[in-house]
């Protein structure tokens, strides 16, 4: 059975909200999405494949078909597979909403920021996800003299999440070099999931 969305149109997190549903109460071995922007293809497409769907994506003059078909191999169940529940372990979550610190000297604040984002590794393994949104994701895109930081992390396990909908606004979304981009849905649930949230 093949389920068909159209979500032109929608703005975030509407798509990515409209394929759990889908998933949750019908649970469709194959599920086309239409899309009509870069950021709601890939929230898309990467909320598929955290859900073991193998994902192909299609465009379509100005829109995007995302298809998602069931991975025979794994558990197309609504499950919490991304966030592994260690006990004991503690989920620090870092919210960039700025690309500066503070308020008043703009020079200084984004100095700041950057050693505050240099000094994170100290954190160790509790430090589990960053995510940025606002004016905080070009901090992640070409140029950016944190991405070398950010990276690092990224290697060393730390997620990172992007806003897909702040990236299309700032027309950067081509220009992303590091952490993957996301939706208003993971970054509520990761609130959620995060033994303590940071706000940047």
């Amino acid at each position: 059975m093949t389920k068909e969305l159209n979500c032109r149109g929608l703005a975030c997190p509407s798509p990515v909200l409209r394929v759990k549903e889908v998933m949750e109460k019908e649970r469709p071995a194959v599920i086309s999405v239409i899309v009509d922007n870069e950021a709601a293809r890939e929230n898309v497409s990467r909320f598929l494949a955290l859900h073991h769907f193998q994902v192909a994506v299609e465009q379509m003059g100005a829109d995007f078909r995302v298809t998602g078909t069931v991975d025979a191999d794994a558990c197309a169940v609504m499950a919490d597979s991304e966030f592994p529940d260690v006990a004991g372990a503690r989920k620090i979550m870092v919210m960039v909403g700025s690309d500066r610190l503070g308020h008043g000297d703009d020079t200084l604040g984004a100095g700041l920021l950057f050693n505050f984002l240099k000094t994170l590794k100290e954190m160790g393994p509790d430090l589990w996800r960053l995510v940025f949104v606002n004016n905080g994701v070009k901090l992640t895109v070409q140029g950016g003299e944190a991405v070398p930081i950010l990276q690092d992390l990224a290697g060393s396990g730390v997620s990172i999440l992007v806003c897909g909908t702040c990236l299309q606004h700032f027309h950067l979304l081509d220009q992303k070099q590091v952490g993957d981009t996301t939706n208003m849905l993971d970054i509520v649930t990761s609130m959620q999931l995060a033994s303590s949230v940071i706000n940047i």
